[in-house]
């Protein structure tokens, strides 16, 4: 009886969380398919930039991957294609600078309610800190994965409360397989309609993209089922 009431408080409190949560999914696809016309339509749009232009150009994806409008996968087919390996480097660094504003984002959105309501019960509270102990191998596995929406992988690392630099870091590390990997299908791509038509580049980055997505959901089984274990470990001897 006492879980519903329980459970409708946790909705309410926690409304603005979910649905910013709900429109980082949903959003990205929606403004990347707008921009995929936009480029169909002016091929050049973003060729020959010069050094000044590629940096604002870097700052603007920046915040755009951070705001949840263009997915991480487009921005790298883009990039590749039209600025080539002389802008690996920035993208690299614009993937952990947005990686920090929406963890920021998250943090102001959220307000710590919901980690606040999770530390209501002793388990929870174990489980987070079990987390949070391992918070460069979850950061890892979640960013390696290209099926789990960045943005929205943000905000759910942003309730464990680590630190940024920490976050920064494991941000870069986990995304630059995938990274590397369809920012080079962009450099072969005749055009950018064919990047994004085809970013799998066959075979091969089909194989890729399922091996990422079975370490990704294989390491984060073995690591929460290891956390979940030591937090009821550590509850049980508590309680004795």
């Amino acid at each position: 009886m006492k879980l519903l009431p329980l459970l409708r408080s946790f909705i309410r409190d926690n409304a603005s969380t979910f649905v910013s949560m709900l429109l980082l999914v949903v959003v990205p696809v929606v403004v990347s398919s707008t921009a995929a016309v936009v480029l169909y339509n002016y091929q050049e749009l973003l060729l020959g930039l010069s050094f000044w232009e590629m940096l604002l150009y870097f700052a603007v994806i920046s915040m755009t991957m951070a705001l949840a409008l263009t997915p991480t996968t487009f921005i790298a087919l883009i990039s590749g294609f039209y600025l080539g390996w002389n802008g690996f480097v920035g993208i690299v660094v614009s993937y952990g600078i947005a990686a920090l504003i929406g963890y920021s984002i998250a943090q102001l959105v959220d307000h710590g309610k919901m980690v606040s309501f999770l530390n209501q019960f002793d388990k929870a509270r174990a489980l987070m800190q079990e987390l949070r102990n391992e918070s460069w191998s979850l950061i890892f596995l979640t960013r390696i994965s290209p099926v789990l929406p960045f943005a929205l992988m943000n905000f759910v690392l942003s309730l464990l409360q680590i630190n940024r630099r920490k976050f920064f870091l494991a941000s870069i590390v986990g995304m630059l397989p995938r990274t590397l990997f369809f920012f080079w299908v962009g450099t072969q791509a005749r055009d950018v309609v064919q990047a994004l038509q085809n970013p799998d580049s066959g075979r091969s980055g089909q194989i890729l993209m399922v091996a990422l997505i079975v370490i990704s959901i294989g390491g984060l089984y073995f690591l929460f089922d290891r956390s979940l274990e030591r937090s009821l470990r550590k509850a049980a001897a508590k309680n004795e």
